[in-house]
């Protein structure tokens, strides 16, 4: 028997108000949560279309399915996945086209869903576990006669078939689902060997992230100030309703977050000398959100989702800070100092009849108006300014360079900015003159990933 995919109403009046606009199709992405019995959707966001692609609707209108864009709707993917708290994930993809439903059709989906997976994958600090679900759905729907064919594929084997599945709709699917909360104060010290000079910064700094990464995975998570049982229901104890739902009250959960040594007690300690050409510290305070279905949720679902969250906004962060950069280069200095960013902090804003909230990006410079806009193009439903939920507080940090090259200490550098620092993100790059030059033509020559569809 196939999955089952439990459907929020308004992801059906969404895809069924879509009009191809003499269009041959329209792609977009299903957006929601996995669990071992079922599986639930609660967003679907049509792809924005390339402004090429506006501008030559004649010739679409005999396009096949074969000039879908897989690179535009896997960049898609790419920054709507940044969108969305831990326990969220980008389940498929659905398109609603006038072309008949033959094999080629759906031969085009299943790459594309291998194609976004791959992509996706790449960018995270954390590996799916064997025991989670490793099926990604399509949904197939005829623009004139509304029927839908809903696939499955299974993204662990390359050689997988079509698997028939279930697609069933259910009224305020998320109003009752429960969020957990974590401010994560981080400090992470990453040196720069002379021996990797010819990676990318952005490089050697996920490889250092990699290495806090499996601090972050053996941590030990306090919920409500206590350490529960990995298998126990993350309800249990909680007061009930008349219905058996949870009580709005009961809706929040504080997470605290205990990080171990990096080795082990039993294991033996040894000192290196490595010889570095800089380094690159992270400092400040993360406020990290994760969101779980109240249907018998266990606790170690709840962490792990958390867990993710924690993972996805730091790197995504560093990610998008060293892509600011390369599109809006800054001259070389001549003082030997250190050089100080910013990382974007977190805005987040609400799904409208859901108690999911999703998230955005900003750096000091984007205006409200503009995280609207970037809101409204990536996810296609209607957002207000004062709906946005500013997570962090806005800091300023000083930038410049250090000529010398210093070796890895154990030890972070304590100085800080000349501004006061909140709960900002700052990254500190402390790197010789000669490997910059060197890291930002790496860099370059690495290609740019947009921000923005638009740019």
């Amino acid at each position: 028997m196939g999955r089952t995919y439990i459907v929020e109403e308004t992801v059906g009046q969404y895809l069924s108000n879509i009009n191809l606009q003499g269009k041959a199709f329209v792609s977009g992405l299903l957006i929601g949560q996995c669990s071992s019995q079922k599986d639930y959707v609660i967003l679907a966001t049509r792809t924005p279309p390339k402004e090429e692609q506006n501008e030559n609707l004649k010739h679409q209108q005999k396009a096949k399915l074969d000039n879908l864009d897989e690179e535009w709707a896997t960049e898609h993917a790419n920054q709507v996945s940044r969108m969305l708290p831990g326990g969220l994930l980008v389940l498929g993809v659905f398109i609603i086209t006038t072309l008949e439903m033959g094999s080629d059709f759906q031969n085009a989906l299943r790459r594309l869903v291998f194609a976004m997976e791959k992509s996706m994958n790449k960018r995270r600090l954390w590996n799916f576990t064997e025991e989670e679900i490793s099926e990604r759905v399509t949904l197939s729907i005829c623009s004139s006669t509304k029927k839908i064919f809903c696939r499955t594929y299974d993204i662990h084997d390359p050689k997988s078939s079509a698997k028939p599945a279930d697609w069933k709709y259910q009224n305020a699917l998320s109003t009752s689902w429960l969020s957990l909360e974590c401010t994560v104060h981080i400090n992470i010290h990453i040196p720069l060997s002379t021996t990797s000079v010819s990676y990318t910064l952005e490089k050697n700094t996920k490889n250092g992230l990699a290495r806090w990464a499996k601090q972050i995975e053996n941590g030990v998570y306090l919920i409500n100030g206590q350490v529960k049982d990995e298998d126990c229901d993350l309800l249990e104890g909680q007061k009930k309703s008349s219905r058996g739902n949870v009580q709005a009250t009961s809706h929040s959960f504080d997470v605290k977050v205990l990080t171990q040594l990096l080795l082990n007690s039993d294991r033996r300690s040894t000192a290196t000398v490595q010889i570095c050409s800089g380094s690159v510290n992270l400092k400040g305070a993360v406020k990290c959100r994760a969101y779980i279905h109240s249907n018998k949720p266990k606790v170690k679902d709840a962490v792990q989702a958390m867990k993710r969250d924690i993972l996805n906004t730091v790197a995504d962060r560093c990610e998008m800070l060293f892509e600011d950069l390369l599109l809006n280069e800054i001259p070389e200095k001549k003082d030997s100092e250190k050089e100080f960013h910013v990382l974007p902090h977190r805005v987040f804003v609400p799904i409208p009849g859901s108690s999911v909230m999703l998230c955005d990006y900003k750096f000091g410079d984007e205006s409200a108006e503009e995280m609207r806009d970037h809101f409204i193009e990536m996810l296609d439903h209607m957002i207000q300014i004062e709906d946005l939920e500013i997570a962090e507080e806005i800091n300023t940090a000083c930038m410049s360079y250090s000529m010398n090259t210093e070796a890895s200490l154990d030890n972070t550098d304590d100085e800080q900015p000349k501004q006061p620092m909140k709960t900002t993100m700052i990254l500190k790059i402390q790197q010789n003159i000669g490997v910059i030059a060197a890291v930002a033509v790496a860099v370059l020559a690495a290609g740019i990933s947009f921000h923005y569809f638009s740019d």
